[in-house]
């Protein structure tokens, strides 16, 4: 069901590893550590434009749900494809310094939540410079997914797309909406 490419790709990321690179990857994944930088985004987004303050951060938290419940709730039970540091095959030379993870990966919720905060704030902001850091920090857990052996490379494209798809949607079908009343 899965393209061949995708567990290749997955083998070459998680084998090329190391000390230094497996606290890097483990930073990026733990999501606590991220509450500063929502922090920091709301401030941006009163700066930006305290009237809507409200209604940004709702439809950014609404984006967050989508994105998780997608990833989570639908795809991983539905789908059932087994994260890769489940697969027996993979025992022998599978990298996982943050343990197995759950049972099913597709898809990445770590990326789905990521792409939709980087994407619902650039399309609430219009801030190049920080859409880019943010497309960047984005990029970069899924990347750590991939190499923490818990997800494919297929699962985080998945879970990108997820965000940025929901962060649009919302952007034209709630967040528009409820600044035009």
């Amino acid at each position: 069901m899965f393209p061949a490419w995708d567990e290749n790709l997955f083998r070459l990321i998680n084998e090329w590893h190391s000390n230094s690179a497996d606290l890097i990857m483990q930073f990026l994944s733990d999501k606590y550590v991220w509450i500063p930088l929502y922090a920091f985004l709301i401030w941006k987004l009163f700066q930006h434009n305290r009237k809507s303050i409200k209604a940004s951060v709702f439809y950014l938290v609404l984006t967050i749900v989508w994105a998780d419940q997608i990833s989570s709730s639908i795809l991983k039970p539905l789908v059932k494809r087994l994260r890769p540091s489940h697969v027996p095959e993979f025992q022998s030379w599978i990298h996982m310094p943050n343990g197995p993870g759950g049972l099913y990966g597709f898809c990445s919720s770590h990326a789905a939540n990521a792409f939709a905060v980087a994407v619902g704030f650039y399309l609430l902001t219009r801030n190049k410079p920080l859409g880019i850091a943010l497309l960047i920090w984005a990029s970069l857990i899924a990347y750590s997914r991939i190499y923490l052996g818990v997800h494919y490379p297929l699962d985080v494209i998945t879970g990108a797309v997820i965000g940025t798809t929901g962060a649009v949607i919302l952007k034209l079908f709630v967040y528009d909406k409820l600044v035009k009343n």
